[in-house]
């Protein structure tokens, strides 16, 4: 029981790992001993942010790319595969929104959502089964995290029509890929955040005062919380746990309408 969120001796690809969820996520399995690589589209910020957390004691090695294409999707696994030769946990974080009315809402802002939120996170894993596949086993699984929204469970009154459909759809596609996946021995869970302060979620950043009022838990995420998720599903204590999409948001998607 000890050990049971342990990550030693575990390695760890976070993609949009350089700032935000996907940086939450990469500190907590720093702490807990994994070896973390992050990958981001910008390459000074995924390099800074590797560097800031190796500080702390761990390893975090950085692998810059933009996988919202196939091309790069195989692009990052031929990266990660040519330093290691297996994968234990995937956390398909990177992500994008877009805001716009009905009556405006531009073509570009569907497809770099959806391109980025939904088929990324399965053309990566695709890319990187084989790599799963070498790490898990019938007494350890790997795992793959796919950072899902409470926008793809319940209504958000703003006019984000691809963000809200790419996360509905990834809770779904969660489901599907993890009864195949597990057949190889590889778990697959989702994680659904509420608020959280980063630059996509720029309300919980600038008005968390106002916001948290909103929030039957009276406050905005913090970085344990979504760190803590994480380390559960990735870790042996959330072995057992296939398909299934946690919701850490304070309470706030019970209240919506």
């Amino acid at each position: 029981m000890q050990d049971l969120f342990s990550l030693k001796g575990r390695t760890a690809l976070i993609t949009g790992g350089s700032r935000g969820i996907g940086k939450m996520i990469a500190a907590g399995f720093l702490a807990h001993g994994a070896r973390v690589y992050i990958s981001s589209r910008k390459a000074a910020a995924c390099e800074e942010t590797a560097k800031e957390l190796s500080g702390n004691g761990g390893a975090c090695i950085p692998l810059p790319m933009d996988s919202s294409t196939v091309t790069g999707a195989k692009a990052l696994a031929a990266a990660y595969q040519g330093r290691e030769p297996k994968l234990d946990i995937l956390v398909n974080n990177a992500g994008a929104a877009w805001l716009a009315a009905l009556d405006e809402f531009p073509e570009k802002g569907w497809d770099k959502v959806m391109d980025l939120n939904l088929k990324a996170p399965f053309f990566l894993t695709q890319a990187l089964a084989g790599a799963l596949r070498a790490a898990g086993t019938p007494e350890r699984p790997a795992k793959v995290i796919n950072i899902a929204s409470i926008d793809g469970l319940s209504v958000n009154p703003q006019e984000t029509y691809s963000y809200a459909a790419s996360k509905a759809g990834l809770i779904h596609l969660t489901k599907r890929m993890a009864l195949r996946l597990i057949e190889d021995n590889i778990a697959m869970s989702a994680i659904a955040p509420g608020a959280f302060a980063s630059e996509m979620n720029v309300d919980a950043r600038d008005n968390g005062e106002a916001l948290k009022k909103r929030i039957p838990s009276q406050r905005i995420g913090r970085d344990e919380d979504m760190a803590g998720a994480a380390i559960f599903l990735a870790s042996k204590a959330g072995d057992y746990v296939v398909g299934t999409t946690i919701v850490v948001d304070g309470g706030v998607s019970l209240v919506r309408v």
